[in-house]
């Protein structure tokens, strides 16, 4: 790789990196187990850089591959994965600034998605990204529509996991 596309690779990277950060979050139950998915999906992201053809926005791809990465890894490992306490990650938050109800309510979206197919979780958490219809539906390879009706459901099913 020539250096003028690894500095390109690692401002991108570095611009992006939450978004692997909230993949790892979702398919993961602990600090090291996040790591070490962090540090596959970065490594999946380098060695794919170069067919990078930017049809896309760099973190469209760049969720894909996450999601891709994390998913293979989730299957390979033939376990359910548990679900983490969001205090395991230590966020830098100034006191004012925090909200006990909040992290609570944050803590058991957490836990609901975990309940969710490895699928369903990727389909929300772009969801939850704000991320419109037509570049979901690009990132995980279904037509607008189909995203629409699967997210709908998620949301049905969540609604339902939270208020049984």
């Amino acid at each position: 790789m020539t250096q003028q596309l690894e500095k390109q690779f690692v401002s991108l990277l570095d611009e992006n990196q939450n978004i692997i950060h909230k993949v790892c979050r979702v398919y993961t139950n602990n600090a090291d187990a996040h790591k070490d998915l962090f540090q596959e999906v970065t490594i999946q992201l380098w060695k794919a850089y170069p067919k990078f053809r930017g049809d896309s926005k760099f973190s469209t791809w760049m969720y894909r591959v996450a999601l891709n990465t994390a998913i293979t890894i989730y299957r390979k490992s033939k376990r359910q994965i548990k679900t983490s306490d969001i205090s395991d990650f230590h966020y830098r938050l100034e006191s004012s600034d925090y909200d006990a109800t909040m992290d609570e309510q944050i803590q058991l979206l957490y836990k609901a998605i975990h309940q969710l197919s490895d699928v369903e979780k990727a389909l929300i958490l772009l969801y939850l990204e704000d991320k419109p219809y037509k570049e979901i539906a690009e990132t995980m390879g279904l037509t607008e529509v189909n995203a629409r009706v699967k997210v709908n459901r998620i949301k049905g099913k969540l609604k339902t996991i939270l208020n049984p």
